[in-house]
C-alpha cells in the first residue's frame, strides 16, 4: 500500500472539529487529523488482514516518519499483533521509535506493539534494559510500559518471576525520579502486579513507598488497600 493512499484513508475518517480538541488534550504540536481511536483501530485491522508482514513494517515506518499524530498511532497498531512472522524487522523498527517518544498516547501504542514482540522473544528484554539509563525520560518510562505483560501472569514460570524481579529492580532505580510520567509508570506497573502478585508489590512498597510521590504510592496500592 502506498503511503499517500493510507493517509487518504485516515483523513477520510476525520471528524469535524475533533483535531483541535485532540491536539489540546494530547498537548500536540505535530499535525493532528482528528480521527477517533476506534476508527483507527478498524482501519489498521483491515490493513493487517490485507498486507504481508513485510509490507506492514514498511508502511508502519513510512507512517511514523510523517510525524502526524494519527499516523504514528496507526503505525503502532499495524504491528500490534501476537502472530507476526517473521518479527525481527518489526521489533527493530519499534526500537528505532523509542528515542522519538514525546507523547504518552503515541508511546503507549508503540509499547503495546512492543509488548507482543517481547512476549514472543523474552530475550529481547536485555535490549530494553539499556533504556533504563537513558537521558530521555520517555525511553526510561517505556522500559516499564513495554514490560507490563510480566505483571499479569497468575502462575508465572521461574523465568517469568526472574523477569518480574528484574523489572522491579528497574522501578526501584526510578523511585527518586519525581518526573510525573516516571512516577505514574512505576505506579502502573505495581498496580497491575498487585492483582497477581500482592506479596511482591507489598515488599516493594514497604521498601520504597516513602521515596515515591504520594499519588504514585496511592495508585500502586489501590488494589491492595481494597482487599478485605
Amino acid at each position: 500500500m502506498k503511503l499517500d493512499h493510507a493517509l487518504a484513508q485516515l483523513r477520510e475518517l476525520a471528524e469535524p472539529d475533533r483535531a483541535e480538541q485532540m491536539a489540546a488534550y494530547h498537548k500536540q504540536n505535530r499535525d493532528v487529523i482528528g480521527v477517533p481511536n476506534p476508527a483507527t483501530n478498524d482501519l489498521t485491522k483491515t490493513w493487517r488482514q490485507t498486507l504481508s508482514v513485510e509490507d506492514r513494517v514498511t508502511l508502519a515506518a513510512e507512517l511514523w516518519d510523517t510525524d502526524i499524530f494519527e499516523a504514528r498511532i496507526a503505525a503502532s497498531k499495524l504491528l500490534t499483533q501476537a502472530r507476526l512472522r517473521p518479527d525481527d524487522e518489526a521489533w527493530d523498527l519499534i526500537q528505532t521509535w523509542v528515542p522519538s517518544f514525546d507523547s504518552w498516547a503515541i508511546a503507549d501504542h508503540a509499547c503495546t506493539a512492543g509488548q507482543k514482540r517481547l512476549v514472543v522473544d523474552p530475550s529481547r528484554i536485555d535490549q530494553v534494559e539499556a533504556w533504563t539509563t537513558s537521558d530521555h525520560m520517555w525511553t526510561r518510562r517505556a522500559a516499564l510500559v513495554i514490560t507490563l505483560p510480566w505483571t499479569k501472569q497468575n502462575f508465572p514460570k521461574p523465568s517469568e518471576l526472574e523477569t518480574r524481579d528484574r523489572v522491579l529492580g528497574w522501578a526501584a532505580s526510578y523511585v527518586d525520579d519525581h518526573e510525573w510520567f516516571i512516577q505514574k509508570a512505576i505506579a502502573w506497573w505495581l498496580r497491575d502486579l498487585s492483582r497477581h502478585d500482592a506479596e511482591r508489590t507489598r515488599a516493594f512498597l514497604d521498601q520504597y513507598a516513602d521515596r515515591m510521590k504520594p499519588f504514585a504510592r496511592k495508585e500502586a496500592a489501590r488494589h491492595l488497600t481494597s482487599e478485605a
